[in-house]
């Protein structure tokens, strides 16, 4: 038998892969009940029926290859936020583009940093492309700016920082954000990961919070990609649409990498009539609000403190075994995510849903953590 591991590099052989959180499918084969999905950040909602509509209207034309540039998308989106086209590189979701930025800008002997329970995605695209990954310790449950600057050496060229935070939801202020970028050298890229931008700028106008100027560095000419995504407040996770904005220079190297036909037609239509479909982002930031107020209250009354969110998920620290919660709420009905992977061993994160997916919720998830203190 052949030994295919001497023709892989190392860094690749020992890369660890990406688990998703389960299926609806496969989480009813394995409970034998109906169940209800909040563990993966979808919108409760579906996607913008105008979305739908759209996509619905292009699938007759699936035998033709996409807009490799996705120049309408990008032209609207450029519209959107007040930069020029050129400064925006859509791709199969904002995941696919942390791939790019990896394999542009490290190699072995070069690091990344972020901090301790964020986005696991950074750890493998860091790893795929051969670099090293820092992670710097939280604190408050969220990014130690100061501690990720200090961090920073003459290899570093990455510092990926979630705001809000995947998975505890926590929020960077804006000001906070300012005196970071004043602390990191010009050979480091800062990529802020906003892919909960809509949930966070709407807690924000609420809670009368400053949360972000990211548009205003890419303005500047900062050293900074700003990360969005449809899959999150416009309901498109399957359609697989994100992008980044950042220099010019910067975001031409990024395209050459990206995969070729990477956005399809599909997801670049359904991608333009979200951006139009203010009624379905309304609803759904209406919802999020009300019921992440709700259920961080009804939590509560059972005597768990859900760290309070600026996302459309809520990050809870049981004080047991998340996994085996997990497998009790799945029997129940139910499948949130528990985040060993992520460090935190005895947290879940759940998906904030309708009204009436977080009243089964609840009421599961009072019967398993009932069952479990009398143990």
């Amino acid at each position: 038998m052949s030994d295919y591991s001497q023709l892989v590099p190392e860094y690749i052989r020992n890369l660890g892969g990406y688990t998703p959180g389960k299926s609806l499918r496969q989480a009813q084969r394995e409970s034998r009940v109906n169940c209800i999905k909040m563990a993966s950040n979808e919108n409760p909602f579906g996607p913008s029926p105008m979305a739908v509509k759209a996509m619905q209207a292009v699938l007759s034309e699936s035998n033709f290859y996409p807009d490799n540039d996705a120049g309408e998308l990008r032209q609207r989106l450029a519209e959107l936020h007040g930069v020029k086209a050129e400064q925006i590189v859509p791709t199969a979701g904002s995941t696919a583009l942390l791939g790019i930025v990896a394999r542009t800008l490290l190699a072995p002997g070069l690091n990344a940093i972020t901090s301790e329970r964020s986005f696991i995605i950074y750890p493998i695209a860091t790893q795929a492309a051969g670099g090293g990954l820092i992670r710097v310790p939280t604190l408050n449950d969220g990014f130690d700016l100061n501690g990720i600057a200090a961090a920073v050496d003459h290899h570093t060229r990455i510092i990926y920082v979630a705001n809000p935070n995947n998975p505890t939801g926590t929020l960077i202020p804006a000001a906070e954000l300012d005196r970071f970028l004043d602390m990191i050298p010009q050979h480091v890229i800062v990529i802020l990961d906003e892919a909960y931008y809509d949930f966070a700028q709407d807690f924000a106008a609420t809670r009368g919070m400053d949360y972000s100027h990211a548009l205003d560095y890419v303005k500047q000419g900062r050293r900074v990609v700003v990360l969005r995504t449809f899959s999150k407040a416009h309901g498109l996770a399957g359609a697989r649409v994100g992008y980044g904005i950042g220099p010019s220079e910067l975001m031409s190297y990024f395209a050459r990498i990206r995969t070729t036909f990477s956005v399809s037609a599909v997801a670049q239509v359904g991608a333009m009539a979200a951006l139009e479909d203010d009624a379905h982002i309304r609803k759904t930031l209406r919802n999020n609000s009300e019921q992440a107020e709700r259920l961080t209250a009804k939590m509560a009354d059972l005597g768990y403190r859900p760290v309070p969110t600026w996302a459309n998920f809520l990050y809870c620290d049981l004080g047991d075994d998340a996994a085996a919660v997990a497998t009790r709420l799945q029997t129940e009905g139910v499948i949130v995510r528990p985040l060993g992977p992520w460090g935190a061993p005895n947290a879940i994160r759940i998906t904030i849903g309708t009204p009436e997916q977080n009243d089964i919720f609840l009421e599961a998830f009072r019967k398993v953590m009932e069952r479990a203190s009398v143990r």
